[in-house]
């Protein structure tokens, strides 16, 4: 184990897995962020750690069954020449469960009429419904975040230390991210928007139609950051109509 640690190769692949497992994780925190926005503060601190906990926990179960995770990726049927893995039918679920979950949410935020049968809802319901949602997509993640820890490194102590960083560092962003998102009702209408194009891009790769994560992240962070200078453009015309 020593010697492991003292190559200098294996801390570049943590620092690079770690970096990639961060960008990866970057999905999860915005799906709890806009989970979490809907019930109360005290609550929405709670279901953030447990989310963030339970997604600790998943990667590391399933980068405990490294041989069974391989096998999600061998062909279980064909459907018109095109092959399906356990792999890839999790990550249509889990993309059609991000669009029907985006989707229903931006129709709450545009129908007036949503706001009184969200406000009629019990709290302890609230909460127990935003931790299901919270398991589920955390699974989701986690498969597609194992299967690229496993193509990039081979040692499990390498993945696991890289899992656990990026875990922490989503669980430091969170709360901030969460709070920005509940106090700014339109920043929270974009995440349900990159929610919808996440859940596509976990479609098209169920279908075995890769889209570069790298055009999806761009997308994403042009789309802050226009809406972080709208934010602070209306934040100086209140301040100068005070």
């Amino acid at each position: 184990m020593i010697g492991l640690w003292a190559s200098p190769e294996t801390w570049a692949a943590l620092l690079t897995l770690t970096a990639l497992e961060i960008v990866l994780g970057i999905d999860n925190v915005i799906f709890l962020s806009v989970l979490v926005s809907r019930i109360p503060q005290a609550q929405a601190r709670r279901a953030r750690q447990i989310g963030l906990a339970l997604a600790l926990v998943f990667r590391i179960l399933l980068l405990s069954l490294l041989v069974w995770l391989i096998g999600l990726t061998r062909d279980v049927f064909t459907i018109a020449n095109i092959g399906f893995s356990w792999r890839d039918i999790i990550l249509i679920g889990g993309g059609l469960f991000l669009i029907a979950k985006a989707t229903h949410e931006i129709h709450g935020e545009v129908e007036a009429g949503d706001e009184g049968t969200t406000a009629t809802t019990p709290n302890a319901g609230r909460f127990a419904w935003v931790i299901v949602q919270i398991i589920v997509i955390d699974l989701v993640f986690s498969l597609d975040s194992i299967i690229t820890a496993i193509g990039m490194a081979q040692d499990l102590q390498i993945m696991i230390a890289a899992v656990v960083i990026a875990c922490f560092v989503m669980y430091v962003s969170s709360g901030p991210v969460a709070a920005f998102v509940a106090e700014h009702p339109t920043t929270k209408m974009l995440a349900l928007a990159f929610l919808v194009l996440i859940g596509v891009a976990l479609v098209a790769d169920g279908f075995k139609f890769h889209i570069p994560r790298g055009y999806i992240y761009f997308a994403i962070a042009f789309s802050a950051l226009v809406e972080l200078f709208n934010v602070l453009a209306r934040s100086n015309r209140n301040k100068a109509g005070k």
